[in-house]
């Protein structure tokens, strides 16, 4: 496009605004920009899930501005614990944030910029990039920050308590769950920024609302949804961040580009999901659709049943003296105190190595995509792990330095390129591919969605 459009400023009538056809030759910065905008959509629009178990599950109408109202209130309420965290999340050097070096990477030399970003921090909020960031840049005014936090508040309220009442939520309910949010922002941001872990609060924000509000599934899932993914969104916005920190760029472009890039992402996602809803027979219906078929939603069905398990039955009859589960309250002190024998075995015995190296949050938070993960998912991130990260790391470091991230951010665009290619050629075509073992959606277990209570009769399943 440098080489071809035409160079000649052009002047805004009435004005003495100019701009150019010519974008000028493709840089670095841009390039980070549109990376930046992307990753604004990466992670999918969560509260998708809500739309889709109302229409595909629940069978019951839902309002399109309401929807839609959902899916980018949820995604932009994070902007506000964004802003307010920026100086401890992204400004501080310890804060390294280590999913970032996989596209940090792509665009320059990584150990370089390692070795910069470890060696820099001579106190403890102004490393080199901050240095830098500061002296060639001006900061985003904190009030945008609050402008979009303010609105998206009073337009999540609307979502919930206009439109008849369809998602359940009540006013206090959004504030709680922002309050909920922003308590755990800053905590959990320190945790991802420094492990690459980040927590989830999807469990504790239904825990609380079960209690508080039960019997009512969707206001359950909307409160989740609004305490987990704005707390989520936000360390997104705040890693994005970081990863312009690290790359010079300016902190206005990055707000917007990542303004812009939720806003269309959020469209996007819930035109999609809205068009798939309406347009697609039996669409989360395995028992209706043909064997192969990719419109399971197994995702959704795990969101659905978890909509069933906190909202229409409710933790207070399931974890207290009145339900069949309280002893699994004593795992919020097994998790608690799991650590501590690893952390004294850790110091009684310094010359066993190994010990360290058995971090218990990861291996408990290990399983937390199952499902919908199933064993086979497992299996094959296990298998991919513990060869480059064991094998080729001991083996050869030299290779395993140089090229690992990029092979992570390759896997990762492959999958992604490969999901939509098969979709456009085969899958919108009804071709789902050649019957074989791992076609199975089941782990070929059929007995896995058979009742375990007593006394129940289903045909093929056994009767306990």
């Amino acid at each position: 496009m440098a080489a071809t459009l035409p160079s000649k400023p052009i002047r805004v009538p009435l004005t003495k605004w100019t701009f150019s056809m010519n974008p000028g030759p493709f840089n670095l910065k841009e390039h980070v920009l549109i990376t930046i905008f992307a990753n604004c959509g990466a992670g999918g629009v969560y509260a998708v899930y809500i739309i889709t178990i109302v229409k595909a599950f629940y069978k019951r109408k839902l309002n399109p501005l309401a929807a839609m109202l959902l899916a980018q209130t949820t995604q932009l309420l994070g902007y506000g614990w964004a802003g307010l965290f920026r100086k401890y999340l992204v400004d501080s050097p310890f804060m390294w944030w280590p999913a970032n070096l996989v596209q940090v990477s792509l665009f320059s030399d990584i150990w370089q910029m390692w070795k910069r970003t470890t060696s820099a921090a001579r106190d403890k909020f102004a490393d080199v990039h901050t240095r830098l960031m500061k002296k060639h840049y001006e900061a985003v005014p904190q009030w945008w920050f609050h402008i979009i936090l303010v609105a998206t508040v009073a337009l999540s309220i609307y979502a919930c308590e206009g439109f008849d009442k369809q998602l359940q939520l009540p006013w206090w309910g959004i504030l709680l769950a922002c309050a909920i949010a922003l308590f755990f922002t800053l905590p959990i941001g320190i945790i991802q920024a420094t492990t690459n872990q980040q927590p989830g609060l999807n469990v504790i924000t239904e825990l609380i609302i079960g209690y508080m509000y039960p019997g009512r599934p969707l206001a359950n899932v909307a409160f989740k949804t609004y305490g987990y993914i704005s707390m989520s969104q936000a360390l997104s916005f705040l890693a994005d961040f970081k990863l312009g920190h690290y790359m010079k760029i300016p902190p206005k472009s990055m707000f917007l580009v990542q303004l812009i890039g939720t806003v269309v992402a959020s469209s996007v996602y819930f035109g999609t999901a809205w068009w798939l809803l309406t347009s697609v027979e039996h669409i989360c219906d395995p028992s209706a659709l043909p064997e192969g078929s990719p419109w399971t939603c197994p995702g959704d069905d795990v969101f659905y049943s978890a909509s069933i398990i906190w909202g229409i039955v409710g933790p207070g009859k399931m974890f207290t003296k009145e339900g069949v589960y309280p002893a699994l309250n004593w795992f919020f002190l097994v998790g608690l105190l799991a650590p501590v024998p690893i952390w004294f075995l850790s110091r009684k015995f310094p010359e066993i190595k190994w010990i360290g190296l058995i971090h218990i949050p990861i291996i408990l938070g290990g399983t937390g995509n199952m499902p919908p993960a199933r064993a086979v998912h497992y299996l094959s991130w296990a298998a991919v792990g513990i060869f480059f990260n064991y094998y080729v790391y001991r083996r050869f470091k030299g290779w395993w330095a140089r090229h690992t991230y990029i092979l992570s951010a390759a896997l990762d665009a492959g999958v992604a390129f490969m999901g939509v290619f098969l979709f456009l050629t085969l899958q919108s075509y009804d071709i789902f591919g050649p019957h074989w073992w791992g076609l199975d959606s089941t782990d070929h277990c059929p007995l896995a969605t058979c009742p375990t209570a007593p006394g129940i009769v289903i045909e093929g399943c056994p009767v306990f």
